[in-house]
């Protein structure tokens, strides 16, 4: 089971209630400090928190404005917080409709909505007809049993259909236990009661996590005793530092009442060096910045030290460093970033130690990361964002971020962008082009780090004019190894240069450097002199340079045909839906189709004077920003490309990959 939408509000900084889209693995909360990243995460962890610690209180968490006049309706008219939708897989879909006998579509969705009293109320719509078939297929019922029976429209009706009918013993056998149904039912439908009890045992509930939830250097282990004693009545004798070290004395199997066992000290010994070893081989599989690092815990007293420490037994986490001769430190004398990591590798493991067997699956466990890896170095965040693609393999993630390096500039698709908005607040949106650019910063600063990264440390170069090529040549290729056809190599690097007449520069450069080099650009009707010089004076290899109209036509690959740019790869009807979605609010309801373009080539010339013709302005200079249509392609792109956009890209990619070699 997925969670495929959210709706959020009044929550907080919230105060027009948000509905936001979910990614079937990871949905990334891209926004300035204080915007309301984090109001989202908490909402979410509020509605059902699988450690059930918290809950809604509206004091806290309802919008203050309006705070005043809400506490004097919320008893009989609580406010929704949440309203979460969710979807099966296809295995849950197979097993519910035989269990309940229904026919659950692969569409089928159902929400979940979270009241400011910590109640629930669920949205679920079926067909009973199913289940009354089915009940007239049982075993042994009599003709006259089915024939009443098929007479009803709900399955509460039968046990009236069937009062005027001569029951057979197999007939009253068959109605006793469909009246134990129906007072089970604490619906109308009977049927949406049964699914609904299946499905509520599957629900996935949230793990947030945020940056106070740290490990200590060192905690007194009879302080922790104390306090765990006293969190059973009042769970705030815990801080986030004390559950920390719970978690890590229970991932080495050991109870606080452990400590108090003088002779032990050998058994607890071996199992903290055990989960010491275990946390080292973990965090070492992601953690790249130094391999030299292992992790140590140890029990010791220290009377000489400040109370509470100086009270029998201390648990000590330290770090030791092969690099410097197995020098050790406090753990928290560690960078920041290393600390973070580490504190969350115990955390996870010590939450799916604790809810074992409350979750029949992985799926059902939902991670919130308020601000992962923010003090990590950029090339850690790398690392820890294939972690996060790690844990997207078992656990949908939701996480939030402001910087660059969190973001996969090919994954745009997965952002969502949240904005603090005067006199709205808290603005959460898929459509990047709506927000202001101090918003989407780190999403062009993570194009522009991947596109730095990859010129310095690609052997294989593909130059192309500008971003919206990088845009189209990637969604392109991930669209068709989707499907299952053939894409660009990964190794093969996109590098935009600013336009065709910095290409020789860029050909210079790097071809100083004994790296494979090609180039794809628009064609305007002539070979481009610059370019050909290139080739003769074998900076590039003729072959490589290629222009988008040798791919216009799939049967004649190679060779030069009509004035084209990149987005004339793209079906006409595909690029004006983009074009008619990027400028939706400036056009005003005037969209191009085809037949209504001027006569031409090149979409982006034709479009550019119909513009003209209907007296549209897109910007001051005139014509259109070409970057944003191939933007609102990577927010959202299609699964498949069909007909002539497939050929196209596929032998675009053929003749490159060709080009290169493995």
């Amino acid at each position: 089971m997925r969670l495929v939408r959210v709706k959020v509000g009044p929550f907080r900084s919230i105060n027009t209630t948000q509905t936001v889209e979910i990614d079937e693995a990871v949905t990334v909360l891209v926004g300035m400090n204080e915007a309301g990243k984090t109001v989202l995460l908490k909402a979410l962890e509020k509605s059902a928190d699988a450690l059930s610690l918290e809950e809604f209180d509206p004091v806290e968490d309802y919008p203050r404005k309006e705070l005043s006049a809400y506490l004097k309706r919320q008893v009989e008219n609580p406010d929704v917080a949440t309203e979460l939708t969710y979807q099966l897989t296809p295995r849950e879909l197979a097993v519910v409709n035989a269990m309940c006998h229904v026919e659950l579509g692969k569409d089928f969705e159902f929400t979940v909505a979270h009241l400011y009293n910590n109640k629930t109320r669920t949205q679920i719509e079926l067909d009973e007809k199913p289940a009354l078939r089915a009940l007239v297929s049982s075993v042994g019922l009599s003709t006259d049993a089915k024939t009443a029976i098929s007479a009803a429209t709900a399955v509460r009706e039968v046990p009236e259909a069937l009062s005027g009918v001569e029951l057979t013993d197999v007939d009253s056998e068959v109605l006793s236990q469909l009246k134990e149904r129906i007072n089970k039912s604490e619906r109308v439908s009977v049927v949406e009661h049964e699914v609904w009890q299946w499905l509520e045992r599957r629900l996935p509930q949230f793990l947030y996590f945020g940056d106070y939830d740290l490990l200590p250097s060192k905690i007194n282990l009879q302080d922790l005793k104390s306090r765990n004693a006293k969190a059973v009545s009042n769970p705030d004798h815990l801080t986030p530092g004390h559950r920390a070290v719970l978690a890590l004395i229970r991932m080495a199997d050991i109870s606080i009442d452990d400590f108090a066992d003088a002779s032990g000290y050998e058994p607890l010994k071996a199992k903290l060096e055990a989960v010491s070893i275990s946390l080292t081989d973990q965090i070492m599989e992601f953690w790249k910045q130094n391999e030299d690092l292992e992790v140590e815990v140890d029990i010791k007293s220290d009377a000489a030290d400040e109370a509470p420490f100086n009270n029998g037994p201390n648990l000590y986490l330290r770090i030791k460093n092969r690099r410097h001769r197995g020098v050790s430190t406090p753990f928290g004398q560690r960078s920041r970033g290393f600390i973070w990591f580490f504190s969350f590798l115990v955390w996870f493991d010590s939450v799916k130690h604790q809810i074992n067997g409350r979750f029949r699956e992985d799926s059902s466990l939902i991670l919130l990361l308020d601000e992962p890896g923010l003090a990590l170095h950029a090339l850690a965040q790398s690392d820890f964002l294939r972690y996060i693609d790690e844990l997207s393999t078992k656990h949908q993630v939701l996480y939030t971020t402001h910087s660059p390096f969190m973001v996969h500039s090919d994954r745009l698709h997965q952002v969502r962008v949240v904005e603090d908005r005067d006199r709205i607040g808290t603005i959460v949106t898929g459509n990047i082009l709506d927000s202001s650019s101090r918003t989407i910063f780190p999403l062009q600063a993570a194009l522009g780090w991947t596109l730095a990264q990859n010129l310095f440390i690609g052997a294989k170069n593909l130059l192309v004019e500008g971003p919206s090529e990088l845009l189209y040549l990637k969604i392109a290729s991930t669209i068709l190894e989707s499907m299952m056809l053939t894409g660009l190599q990964n190794d093969i690097t996109i590098v935009p240069v600013g336009g065709l007449d910095k290409v020789a520069t860029f050909v210079a450069l790097l071809a100083a450097n004994d790296l494979k080099l090609a180039v794809l650009h628009d064609y305007a009707g002539n070979p481009d002199q610059r370019l050909s010089d290139l080739s003769r004076q074998k900076l590039i290899l003729e072959k490589a340079i290629l222009n988008v109209s040798q791919f216009r036509d799939a049967n004649k690959v190679g060779v030069n045909s009509i004035p084209s740019d990149i987005e004339d790869l793209f079906e006409s009807k595909l690029y004006l839906e983009l074009f008619s979605k990027t400028f939706e609010k400036q056009l005003a309801g005037k969209m191009p189709v085809e037949a209504d373009l001027p006569p031409g080539d090149r979409i982006v010339c034709r479009l550019e004077r119909w513009l003209i013709d209907n007296d549209l302005k897109l910007r001051p200079s005139g014509g259109f920003n070409h970057y944003l249509v191939a933007l609102t392609l990577a927010s959202k792109p299609p699964k498949t490309l069909h007909g002539d956009s497939l050929k196209r890209f596929d032998a675009l990619f053929r003749t490159l990959n060709g080009i290169y070699g493995s």
